[in-house]
């Protein structure tokens, strides 16, 4: 039987291609999602962590302090630490068409320094400067050339900032650090940066590299010990990859919910290529009972037909696999090289695991002997001269499809009330088994309700004559055949609408996320007169790009001796203006309550204002990136604050003032940054007075547009895979009905009109398989979202309708492609060849 399988492998490998690239597609979607997962991690690494790539352990300070001199050179000098980089930060302004925030930062020992030097070489003189290579470009600047700058930390006499002229002396490739990327980069030597921030002594963390041989766990606790001798007992002493952590979990808002949602993707490719290949394996293995049987009469046994089976399924699940898994690769490499075409998205980067390879090889290898072992074990069941007559389809009227019937409804029954459970109360181990163990059930149903769909939608093919009638009824006249046609599709357009829904419904509660981390995107904080405001507000908003802007004025400052708290001045903002420019629709201040940024945590806060002292309910935000906020009819009610635009006692000289604006959606780095120029100019005040979160959002939504993208390239491997499933179950009608059709054919029933009914047949069944899977794979995208994101973010279901339609398009028209082999095929053969068939 060995010689007998490989000699199918061999003289008969076309008939193992469909269920060979089925597998193939179904590894390469495992595999590739996987390595979504990967990329994603490397992709932040290469970005969040570009800054400590060369690092074994970082210490950064807490509460926004700075490291001392002391407690830097007490943990360099440990016995354990082979090199170490302070780091630190200066800010100065340059003229990129407007003057342009540029940030500073203090070269490090060769051996540390986390930069890529281009060309040129490192600054080593007071006076020497190296920049990206981007602003180089824009600023027309090269090794030798000349940058003055601002420096807004060491003003001149007169109260007006001082200039420093650099001498360029190399080219950085640019960081991708969403913190350093969207302003212009510099690289000076340590006493250069100390000087352009007076008075800023400190350092803004600690990078360190330990020697080999030494212990990194020992290292750390020794380094807190130290620290804490020299003062800095509250900074955090992490690896360089939980800094990482840190700040990707900071970004994303507390949890990487992209990893989460990406290995739910991944659990649910697992299902469904088990579907999918078991499907599509039953189909090849039915085409051949005939043929296994005839092996039986010549003498093979049970077990010899079964171990051939298994063998063949064996061999051809793993040449698949291997195939699978570097077709995952070459999808991924290709997405992630078109994506690092975006400057903004420079940062992608392709990982490729071992769990991806491992996984995909005995997944489609156990996939495929797993889906052989039913069809075989049925191939055998009966005797072999009945085996050579074609058998009855499970359906209600056999044992074997009620008892199948029976096990899907009690699945059902079981799995549905534990997959709303689960999403109702955010528990994502619960929903997928529940939400996989639901689709099983449904499919294991199909042949009770997808038959009268199909029917009732056999009326619209009436006014195709003859062929529509015919294909009407013969979609019905088996439901299992008309079933497992249909259970192909189902399974890939249920996946397709799953993930668009889900990414849809994810898409939405990420860009909640942002809006509640970042509610401003810009801020602009304003001196001088404040009778020309308003007119500088109107000024904004008419830039291209602003959809919304307003002034505010403070109301009081907060009186909390020995908090953080103290002197902090609370804004006044209507319920207007908060609607029309903060991101979070959850941010309209109540009367007599303040609202306080998550580093100011007040039961009660009190604040004096011109008119008076009062006490207010403090709610603590959970964001920091906004200032602290109350209700300006509560403001000019207790506290006499003025309105905005305003002068006399508390207004001008007394109460701070800001603008907020609210950008347009799909607004550019560069475009962000231009309106930062242009703001500033509008108001008179310098660039580093203009604030905001507008440019961290672009980069954090390119980095989820980047991750949507790749999954939404996943989707088009369901489709194929479900058109093979279609084009095979059909393949198997259409043999079954060799004798039926050439009847027709012989009544009259021309090649045209045959070719047509079975092209109706399938978009019947199709269009039915769309119009299941896509009210499934909603349903499931929904419930899966919540699950998965429902700890950190409000879930608001959302319905992709132009997609939803797009996928019901391709569905019909895979249908009918799936169709033209097998109509060609029936059509070719003479009526005459067709009746004296078997």
């Amino acid at each position: 039987m060995l010689r007998v399988s490989l000699s199918q492998l061999t003289t008969q490998f076309r008939r193992f291609i469909a269920i060979g690239l089925a597998v193939m597609l179904a590894v390469a979607f495992l595999s590739s999602t996987l390595m979504v997962g990967a990329s994603t991690q490397a992709s932040l690494g290469a970005s969040v962590g570009e800054a400590y790539r060369k690092a074994q352990l970082v210490v950064t300070p807490q509460d926004g302090k700075e490291l001392s001199q002391e407690a830097v050179d007490a943990a360099a000098s440990a016995p354990a630490v082979a090199e170490s980089y302070a780091e630190r930060y200066a800010t100065v302004t340059i003229d990129d068409g407007g003057e342009q925030l540029a940030r500073v930062r203090n070269l490090a020992s060769p051996a540390m320094e986390p930069s890529v030097l281009l060309s040129g070489r490192y600054p080593a003189a007071a006076d020497e400067a190296a920049v990206d290579s981007r602003t180089a470009e824009r600023l027309k600047l090269s090794p030798g050339s000349e940058l003055t700058a601002g420096t807004t930390g060491a003003p001149e006499a007169g109260g007006k900032p001082g200039t420093r002229t650099f001498r360029i002396t190399g080219l950085l490739q640019p960081s991708n650090d969403p913190f350093s990327a969207p302003f212009p980069q510099l690289l000076a030597p340590d006493g250069t940066v100390a000087s352009l921030a007076p008075g800023n002594e400190g350092f803004t963390g600690l990078q360190l590299s330990i020697k080999d041989g030494q212990d990194e766990s020992a290292a750390r606790d020794y380094l807190g010990q130290r620290l804490k001798a020299a003062g800095a007992g509250d900074a955090l002493v992490q690896t360089s990859g939980e800094k990482v952590t840190a700040a990707v979990a900071q970004m994303s808002g507390g949890q990487d919910q992209l990893t989460i949602i990406l290995l739910a993707f991944a659990g649910v490719a697992v299902v469904v290529s088990t579907l999918v290949v078991a499907n599509t394996f039953s189909v090849l293995l039915a085409q051949r009972t005939r043929e296994l049987a005839l092996l039986r009469c010549l003498g093979a046994g049970r077990a010899q037909i079964r171990a051939s089976v298994l063998f063949e399924a064996g061999v051809l699940g793993l040449v698949s696999s291997v195939l699978g898994v570097l077709a995952g690769a070459g999808l991924m490499s290709g997405l992630i090289a078109w994506a690092r075409t975006g400057p903004e998205q420079s940062f992608a980067t392709l990982a490729v695991p071992p769990s991806a390879i491992i996984a995909g090889l005995l997944a489609g290898t156990l996939l495929t002997v797993i889906a052989a072992l039913l069809p075989a074990k049925a191939a055998t069941a009966v005797a072999p001269l009945a085996a050579l007559r074609p058998a009855d389809d499970a359906s209600l009227r056999n044992k074997r499809g009620r008892a199948r019937l029976w096990l899907g409804i009690a699945l059902l029954v079981v799995s549905v009330p534990l997959l709303v459970l689960g999403a109702m109360f955010n528990m994502l181990f619960v929903a997928m088994p529940a939400g996989a163990l639901s689709f099983v059930g449904v499919l294991l149903c199909a042949s009770l309700f997808i038959p009268p769909v199909v029917a009732a939608a056999g009326r619209l093919a009436a006014p195709a004559g003859v062929p529509g009638k015919l294909a009407a009824v013969n979609a019905v006249r088996n439901p299992a055949r008309t079933s497992a046609t249909a259970a192909a599709l189902l399974i890939g357009v249920t996946l397709v609408t799953l993930m668009m829904t889900g990414a849809a419904t994810s898409r939405q509660a990420f860009d909640a996320m942002l809006a509640e981390n970042y509610p401003v995107d810009l801020a602009v904080r304003i001196d001088g007169d404040p009778r020309t405001d308003e007119a500088a507000v109107r000024k904004v908003w008419a830039f291209d790009g602003v959809q919304a802007a307003v002034l505010l004025q403070a109301a009081g400052t907060i009186t909390a001796p020995g908090t953080a708290a103290d002197g902090s001045p609370v804004f006044a903002i209507s319920s207007g203006d908060a609607a029309a420019v903060l991101r979070d629709p959850g941010l309209r201040p109540q009367a007599g309550t303040v609202y306080l940024p998550e580093r100011l945590v007040l039961d009660r806060v009190t604040i004096a204002g011109p008119g008076g002292t009062h006490s207010f309910a403090g709610k603590v935000l959970r964001t920091g990136n906004i200032e602290s906020l109350m209700d300006s009819t509560t403001a000019a009610t207790l506290l006499g604050a003025p309105a905005p635009g305003t002068t006399g006692p508390g207004s001008a000289q007394e109460l701070p003032r800001t603008a907020w604006l609210k950008l347009d959606d799909g607004l550019s780095a560069d475009r962000i940054q231009a309106i930062q120029r242009e703001a500033a100019a509008a108001f008179g005040v310098p660039v580093h007075n203009v604030s905001g979160a507008a440019v961290e959002r672009v980069v954090f939504n390119s980095i989820i547009d980047v991750l949507l993208l790749v999954v939404t390239a996943l989707l088009g491997i369901a489709v194929v895979i479900a058109l093979i499933g279609v084009a095979n179950t059909l393949s198997l009608s259409v043999l079954e009905r060799t004798r039926e059709n050439s009847l027709l054919r012989a009544l009259g029933l021309t090649r045209g009109q045959l070719r047509g009914m079975l092209a109706l047949e399938a978009v019947l069944v199709a269009g039915v398989a769309a119009v299941l899977g896509s009210a499934l794979g909603t349903a499931y995208g929904w419930l899966g979202a919540k699950a998965a994101l429902g700890p950190v973010a409000e879930v608001v279901p959302v319905v992709p309708w132009l997609q939803l339609l797009g996928v019901f398009a391709v569905a019909v028209v895979a249908g009918l492609l799936a169709s033209v082999l097998p109509a060609r095929r029936a059509a070719r053969l003479s009526p005459v060849q067709g009746l004296a068939t078997t």
